[in-house]
């Protein structure tokens, strides 16, 4: 008896140390894949947390700017010839404010050049004027820097001011007023609570170098965007995949998508999200408490990118920024293109 209550002790023991050095392993095994994940998915969820509240303060500072996105006043398209620019009745080019005579806006047959003539008497200065300033059609002309092109856009004015681009072939003008109804009745944004389960690591499939994806634009233009790759993704234990844009900087890449929430919690044109670059283990790292509303969302002088249909998840995405809760600025169903 004595012997064979020393062999079944000698089991339970050995029974144990087994279940401790599985035990061990395992958390030996977690502890390498959780150090095997991006830096974003490494972070504990306190430093998590505050990093997401850290960054929709940056988002608001960003949105509040007194030339920022809710300061966009007016959108108009001309088309080419010579118009005047001012506060008064009979300006063609009105302003909210400054003088009744701003000066005269030309504007060329083949959307390549632009240029501005103060009026008389007139202290309107051109900050970032074309840097080719020769031929110039009269004197007192300054040639202006068109948005999109390669040198910063010229802006007329100061604080209040205007500048020109080119939209579908045709001229635009593009007013920013620090007093705008957007910027001066903005109502604040609102967000669904933290939840890291819309954190996830997704892995990158690239695309052929030199990849475009056709982007619709709430003016109808489509837009050919680099694409890079698509990054796909679990969600609820599904899986889902989103197409990545080239993000102008070069180091992010851009989402535009919409899910199950848009219209109804979110805003019906659907959201931006930015990530980081692949990791070496081609892992990128979406955080959807991170995707906030396009600014026609806010303004209807804004020209918007749409989700292309790649990006249409079915899956409600709660998580991030809510709908706007003041005056809408595009409304999804006046648009051309929806």
């Amino acid at each position: 008896m004595a012997h064979a209550r020393f062999w079944m002790r000698s089991i339970a023991l050995g029974a144990l140390l087994m279940t401790l050095s599985a035990c061990q392993s395992d958390q030996e095994a977690q502890t390498t894949t959780s150090s095997d994940l991006p830096v974003e998915a490494q972070w504990s969820d306190d430093a998590w947390a505050q990093e997401t509240m850290d960054w929709r303060a940056w988002r608001l500072e960003r949105l509040l700017l007194p030339d920022g996105y809710l300061s966009l006043a007016a959108l108009d398209f001309y088309p080419a010839g010579q118009w005047v620019v001012g506060s008064s009745e009979s300006a063609t080019v009105s302003m909210p404010g400054g003088p009744d005579d701003w000066g005269t806006l030309i504007l060329s047959e083949d959307q390549a050049t632009a240029f501005f003539v103060p009026a008389e008497g007139s202290d309107m200065a051109v900050s970032h004027p074309h840097p080719d300033q020769t031929n110039l059609p009269m004197d007192g002309a300054v040639r202006l820097a068109i948005a999109g092109g390669a040198s910063t856009p010229s802006r007329v004015g100061s604080e209040l001011h205007f500048y020109v681009a080119v939209r579908k072939g045709d001229w635009a003008v593009r007013v920013r007023d620090p007093d705008s109804f957007a910027l001066s009745h903005f109502m604040g944004l609102d967000y669904y609570p933290l939840n890291r389960d819309f954190q996830v690591v997704g892995r990158f499939e690239p695309h052929p170098a030199g990849q475009t994806i056709p982007t619709a634009t709430v003016l109808g233009e489509i837009l050919d965007e680099p694409n890079p790759g698509r990054v796909v993704f679990e969600l609820g234990e599904e899986t889902f995949s989103l197409e990545a844009i080239a993000a102008a900087s070069g180091d992010q890449f851009f989402f535009i998508l919409a899910d199950r929430t848009s219209g109804k919690e979110t805003y019906g044109l659907g959201r931006f999200l930015y990530s980081s670059l692949p990791d070496e283990n081609g892992q990128v790292v979406l955080d959807f408490n991170r995707a906030y509303n396009p600014p026609c969302a806010f303004n209807a002088f804004t020209t918007c990118p749409l989700p292309p249909p790649q990006n249409r998840i079915n899956y409600p995405i709660e998580a991030g920024e809510l709908k706007y809760r003041g005056v809408a600025g595009q409304d999804p169903d006046q648009l051309p293109v929806n």
